[in-house]
């Protein structure tokens, strides 16, 4: 199983197993970081051009991984391994988010250049299991019964916010 540079797993054997497509991937098919950011790296983004910006991927034999700028970020609305949905308070700053990102990679094999970013969103509560067990992220697994809890209490909050109360209910029978 892959590990962080602490030692601790990450929940997968093969990142790219649980990559989705890149970021950086317009509906075109075209890379838009060689088209939008070039000065990241000029190089990368002249032989994109000379290719019409099409993306290194879409080319014959070609995956994914095989790109340099390959990067596969979480949307971050649900956990990944147990499917419990984020429920975000927006006027809470301390409320800690119920997901998290987790990255799936974190360097080469040879240890030398970094690798390709890949994440995933994990509740903090499967984000624990994965760290400090053997959990997988492609486990069958149920959101755990806090976590249920602290979202349906989110959730509650949230219906209290947009109920209705008529400025005669505020101020009172007169």
């Amino acid at each position: 199983m892959e590990r962080t540079p602490t030692g601790t797993p990450v929940g997968v054997d093969d990142p790219y197993d649980h990559a989705d497509r890149c970021d950086h991937l317009t509906s075109d098919g075209h890379c838009r970081l060689a088209r939008e950011y070039a000065d990241r790296d000029p190089a990368f983004a002249r032989e994109r051009a000379r290719a019409d910006y099409e993306c290194v991927a879409a080319a014959d034999g070609c995956e994914f991984r095989d790109c340099p700028h390959y990067a596969s970020t979480t949307n971050g609305r649900e956990c990944t391994r147990c499917g419990l949905e984020e429920v975000r308070m927006a006027h809470d700053s301390a409320a800690r988010p119920l997901l998290e990102e987790h990255h799936l990679s974190y360097g080469t094999r040879d240890g030398d250049d970094p690798s390709h970013e890949i994440t995933v969103a994990l509740c903090r509560w499967c984000h624990t299991k994965v760290h400090k067990s053997f959990a997988r992220i492609d486990d069958d697994a149920a959101p755990d019964p806090e976590a249920i809890a602290a979202r349906e209490a989110r959730r509650t909050k949230e219906l209290e916010e947009m109920g209705f109360q008529s400025a005669r209910d505020r101020a009172g029978d007169r």
